[in-house]
């Protein structure tokens, strides 16, 4: 994987749009990773310090799919290395799955936000954002060869599995793609972050870890079988 330094540099290469897709298959995640560097599929990359690529093992068994990266990853460079993240490694360990065998992105690459004062507040992609960055999210699919993937929220599950994707329709069971990839949707971290009841929130927790717990157990009989 490259460094944040070399993406944000790659990133900043030219100011003329590029479209970066191209017919010829990637032939590793490096390569992809270079390209989608000058990526202007869409406008997010004009405020965006770098676009934020997935980061994990090559063939990695399962893919975890947020929505976009958060403040600190626009900066870092690497998915999930802000509050949410933190709070994900956490709740993978409790379901006994191994985080360095997991291979973390998600389904927009640049970090889209309003700016308020010296902060950068969040903003939701919209369906334009989600179905420009989709060809890169499965350039990722295809090198990493999941054998399941994981949504993380509403975002990562329309990117997924459509439009009328939602978590309380799909949470209990995997949903199958068109191209026979499983899909799995569960909340993303930040959603419990954001909760103000924190009861609630140590409820929902509970939920995430028994939604991922579920995930390591279908991988443990897919295996067996």
């Amino acid at each position: 994987m490259t460094s944040a330094n070399e993406r944000q540099a790659g990133s900043k290469e030219t100011d003329e749009g590029i479209d970066a897709e191209t017919s010829e298959p990637f032939s590793s995640l490096e390569d992809a990773e270079k390209a989608a560097q000058n990526c202007r599929r869409c406008p997010l990359y004009k405020n965006a310090t770098q676009v934020v690529f997935g980061e994990g093992p090559e063939h990695a068994p399962i893919m975890l799919v947020g929505e976009q990266p958060g403040d600190r990853e626009d900066i870092e460079g690497y998915p999930f290395v802000g509050p949410a993240g933190k709070l994900l490694d956490e709740v993978l360990a409790e379901a006994g799955i191994d985080r360095t065998k997991v291979f973390v992105t998600n389904a927009v690459k640049h970090f889209k936000f309003m700016p308020r004062g010296k902060r950068r507040l969040h903003q939701k992609p919209n369906r334009g954002e989600i179905s420009a960055c989709r060809f890169w999210l499965d350039r990722e699919r295809a090198l990493v060869g999941p054998e399941v993937v994981v949504a993380l929220g509403a975002t990562a599950a329309q990117s997924l599995l459509g439009s009328g994707a939602t978590i309380s329709k799909l949470r209990d069971s995997p949903s199958e793609m068109d191209d026979g990839m499983m899909v799995f949707v569960t909340v993303h971290p930040a959603y419990l972050l954001r909760m103000p009841d924190r009861a609630k929130a140590a409820e929902e927790r509970k939920a995430f870890a028994r939604d991922l717990a579920a995930i390591k157990q279908y991988m443990e009989s897919i295996n067996e079988g």
